[in-house]
C-alpha cells in the first residue's frame, strides 16, 4: 500500500496553516492532526510532534507572514511569534527576520500509518486486491461493476474512488464528464547528508507566495531521524512520472491539449520555468533553500525519490484549492486530494461515510437521509473534539 502519493510525500502531520477558513481543508486538516495522532497511539506508530517553523526572509515574506498570522487565528490554531533573535535562539541554523511556530505539527510515516489502517480493514473481513488496473466502470441502478484490465470482473452496490492521479479517468469510464483534468506535478527531494542530521530542532518551511498552491522547498525532519530538502514542484510529462526522463506521449498530449492546463502554463509561466530550470540544475535548487538555511553547500544534497502530485484543475485555468468530491447515485470520487489529505485522511474518510449514508438512505427509505446526515455530523464532531 501507499505506493503513490500517500507514499512519496514528506510525512508531515499539518495543522492547517494555509487554509482558507472555512474550508474543507481547513475543517479536515484541524480535525485529522488530532485524529492521526490518535490513531498511531492506538496503533503503536511513532509520530514526533517536533512543531514546524515558519521563516520570513524578506520585507514582503514578513508582510505574508502578518496575513499567515491571521489565517492561523481564523483556523484557531495555536501558533507563537518570533522576532530574529528568537529565531535564531530556537534555530541557530537558520536565518530569518522573523517567524511563526506552529507547535501541533509534526512528523510520521504514512506508510506505517496506510498498512495499519491495512491491517486492520483485513481484520475486519476486507479483502486487498493489488496490481489490477480498472479498465471499465458501469453503474446501474442497483450498483457498480468494476472491470480490471487482468481479467476480473467486481461488483458493489457502492463504490469510493480514491484513485488520485487517475481520478479524473474513472469518473469518464462512467460516461461523465468530470468538470476537471488532473495535471501531475513532480514534487522532486533531496536528502541532507548524515552529518547534518541535528541541523534543525523543528520543520522549517519558508513563507509561501498565496499565489501559488505549492508550500515551497522547506526542510523536512523525517521519522527515521534524516533530513529532507523538498519539494519543488513541476510539471511531469507522465500521469505517473516520478524520474524526470518520465515521458509518455498520450499522457502528454492530453495536457497539452486542456485548455485549463494551457492558461495555468501561461499565467505561471516565469515560476514554472524557474521550477523547471531549479529541477535540473541542482545549484538553483540549493539557492532556494540558503535563502533560510546558508550552512548548506550542494554536496550536502543527496538523492531522494520524487513523488507526483495529482492537482485538479479546472476548465477556465483554475488551480482547485479545495478539497474535491464528485457524486452519482452509486458512486463517490475523491477527485481532487492534495496535501494535506494525508493528514486530513480520517475526516475525509468520515466526510465519504456521510455521503454513502446520504445515497443508501436516499435509495432504500428517502425519510432515512436526515437521520443518515445527523449520524455523520456526531461523528465530524467527534473528530473535533
Amino acid at each position: 500500500p501507499a505506493c503513490h502519493q500517500t507514499g512519496h510525500n514528506s510525512g508531515v502531520i499539518h495543522a492547517g496553516v494555509y487554509y482558507t477558513p472555512g474550508s474543507l481543508k481547513a475543517q479536515f486538516c484541524l480535525a485529522g492532526n488530532r485524529a492521526t495522532k490518535a490513531f498511531c497511539d492506538q496503533n503503536g506508530i511513532r509520530y514526533d510532534n517536533c512543531g514546524k517553523m515558519l521563516v520570513a526572509t524578506s520585507d514582503l515574506e514578513m508582510e505574508r507572514m502578518r496575513a499567515l498570522w491571521e489565517r492561523t487565528a481564523a483556523n484557531g490554531i495555536e501558533r507563537e511569534w518570533l522576532n530574529a533573535d528568537e529565531l535564531r535562539e530556537r534555530e541557530p541554523n537558520i536565518t530569518g527576520l522573523g517567524g511563526i511556530f506552529v507547535p501541533s505539527s509534526g512528523i510520521v510515516s504514512y506508510r506505517d500509518v496506510t498498512a495499519a489502517m491495512a491491517k486492520i480493514f483485513q481484520s475486519r473481513g476486507g479483502e486487498i486486491i493489488y496490481n489490477a488496473e480498472v479498465s471499465g466502470l458501469n453503474e446501474h441502478k442497483n450498483g457498480v461493476v468494476i472491470r480490471t484490465r487482468q481479467g476480473g470482473e467486481y461488483e458493489a452496490s457502492t463504490l469510493i474512488s480514491c484513485s488520485g492521479l487517475m481520478a479524473d479517468r474513472l469518473v469518464k469510464m462512467l460516461g461523465l464528464e468530470p468538470g476537471f483534468i488532473i495535471c501531475p506535478f513532480r514534487g522532486e527531494y533531496f536528502r541532507l547528508a548524515p552529518e547534518h542530521n541535528q541541523i534543525v530542532n523543528h520543520l522549517i518551511y519558508p513563507i509561501p507566495d498565496p499565489a501559488m498552491p505549492f508550500l515551497g522547498v522547506h526542510l523536512t525532519r523525517m521519522i527515521d531521524g534524516s533530513v529532507t530538502v523538498g519539494p519543488n514542484a513541476v510539471l511531469a510529462f507522465k500521469r505517473e512520472g516520478y524520474r524526470k526522463r518520465d515521458f509518455s506521449f498520450s499522457d502528454t498530449l492530453e495536457i497539452l491539449g486542456s485548455s485549463g492546463i494551457r492558461r495555468v502554463l501561461q499565467n505561471h509561466l516565469r515560476s514554472g520555468l524557474g521550477e523547471m530550470k531549479n529541477s535540473l540544475c541542482k545549484s538553483g535548487y540549493l539557492r532556494l533553500v540558503q535563502k533560510y538555511c546558508p550552512r548548506l553547500s550542494l554536496s550536502d544534497l543527496q538523492p531522494w525519490p520524487a513523488g507526483v502530485r495529482a492537482q485538479a484543475v479546472s476548465p477556465d485555468g483554475k488551480l482547485i484549492d479545495d478539497f474535491l468530491f464528485v457524486t452519482t447515485p452509486r458512486t463517490i470520487h475523491t477527485c481532487n486530494a492534495p496535501s494535506p489529505a494525508a493528514t486530513s485522511a480520517i475526516p475525509i474518510g468520515a466526510h465519504i461515510v456521510s455521503k454513502v449514508q446520504t445515497l443508501l438512505a436516499s435509495q432504500s427509505n428517502p425519510g432515512r437521509t436526515l437521520r443518515a446526515a445527523r449520524s455523520v455530523d456526531a461523528l465530524h464532531a467527534a473528530f473535533n473534539q
